[in-house]
């Protein structure tokens, strides 16, 4: 298979990343000029445009791109990328108008089916010289913690029927869904492709090393699904379990960390795709210093009752951590060129609005006034996120 296929694919993820943008920028916009639209309707369409639009699509194409060797089963490839681009688009057209209704979630249980072939695919056709690589290891926990996620919206069907969506359950369903998309897949699978990269240059960790840092981070994953149960503030045990995952899951990536920082300077990176790495790092520790507060009572209730230090939180992961992690991999790969101009329009509305939204959430708790202005101000810095990612695609648009 040529590269170039690769290439398009990650322009159509980056694409679906602008149209998130775009939507983004609609609801920041919506209390200030009273859009027509659902507001509920447009959030579900952003969320999931970006999430499994941009993400997941950039994700596998750089998974099919590293680990499956060329040449092999292009068409099944390019078959499950066309499906999985129906139920994309779909979406897209379905949740702005009706929210979860008939059309929205036949094409969301197209989606996952397809996500299901896609784990099949891989699972037989991943080529065997990787087979014994950390890289692959990581790649595979990552694609079971895809699937798990996946048990989510399965059951958000059955609570709605049973319980109704003002029970507990039906919130927990989309937590469970949201924490191993975020904690699992998308974490182990930028790891993954990290260690591949490492590999490629023949740096490799070794075995025994790497089995403490890989089971230490799986256990600090799957306990820190604890930390989004604390808002009904269970039992104590579930706290310290949430301590235990939140500590678990930086003492591993810390121990990765260590073990690789010597061999990620041998590595050739131009200055833009060094800080890329850096920022995505340095917001990964950020994001574990949050998690192991959260696991505190105390800290936990403030996170519940002030929603826009729960959405800055998810922004930080999905528009720093994940989003700028994948720029470092398209751009090291050669996939999809991120210039140092269209970076610098979408961190610094990055970066601003995260002040905005934290600081919010800060004054309710604090109980400071917010300045005139704010959601006009709000509203006008996510525009730069979306002039940072059309410019990017302009740029690459002539690029084969």
């Amino acid at each position: 298979m040529k590269d170039s296929i690769h290439q398009r694919h990650i322009r159509v993820a980056i694409s679906y990343f602008a149209m998130a943008a775009l939507l983004g920028v609609l609801l920041r916009f919506y209390p200030i000029f009273s859009f027509g639209f659902n507001y509920r309707y447009m959030v579900h369409a952003h969320s999931h445009i970006a999430l499994l639009g941009w993400v997941y699509v950039a994700l596998t194409t750089l998974i099919h791109y590293c680990f499956v060797e060329k040449g092999t089963s292009d068409k099944k490839y390019t078959r499950i990328f066309w499906f999985t681009q129906v139920s994309l688009v779909g979406m897209l057209l379905t949740f702005p108008f009706q929210g979860y209704a008939l059309f929205s979630i036949f094409f969301s249980t197209l989606f996952l089916i397809m996500s299901y072939v896609f784990f099949h695919y891989f699972s037989r056709n991943s080529d065997p010289k990787f087979r014994h690589g950390n890289s692959l290891r990581c790649i595979r926990a990552a694609l079971w913690y895809m699937v798990i996620s996946s048990l989510g919206p399965w059951a958000l069907g059955i609570i709605m029927g049973t319980l109704g969506a003002q029970s507990i359950w039906y919130r927990l369903a989309i937590y469970f869904y949201l924490h191993f998309q975020y904690n699992g897949w998308m974490l182990l699978a930028l790891i993954g492709l990290f260690l591949f990269a490492m590999e490629r240059r023949d740096m490799v960790i070794p075995k025994k090393s790497f089995m403490w840092f890989f089971w230490i981070l799986n256990a600090g994953v799957v306990l820190t699904f604890f930390l989004s149960t604390l808002w009904i503030e269970p039992s104590p045990l579930l706290y310290v379990l949430a301590g235990i995952g939140a500590i678990a899951q930086g003492s591993g990536l810390v121990l990765l960390w260590a073990m690789a920082k010597n061999d990620i300077k041998v590595l050739p990176l131009s200055k833009l795709q060094a800080l890329l790495m850096k920022t995505a790092v340095f917001l990964v520790f950020i994001k574990i210093a949050l998690q192991l507060l959260t696991a505190l009572p105390y800290f936990a209730r403030i996170a519940t009752m002030y929603l826009d230090l729960t959405i800055g939180y998810l922004h930080m992961t999905f528009l720093g951590m994940i989003s700028i992690g994948l720029f470092f991999l398209v751009d090291y790969f050669g996939l999809f060129v991120i210039s140092k101009k269209a970076y610098q329009w979408y961190f610094w509305g990055f970066l601003v609005t995260e002040i905005l939204i934290f600081y919010k959430g800060f004054a309710a708790w604090a109980q400071w006034p917010i300045f005139k202005g704010y959601m006009e101000i709000l509203a006008l810095v996510s525009l730069s996120i979306l002039c940072g990612l059309l410019l990017l695609m302009a740029l690459n648009r002539n690029r084969t």
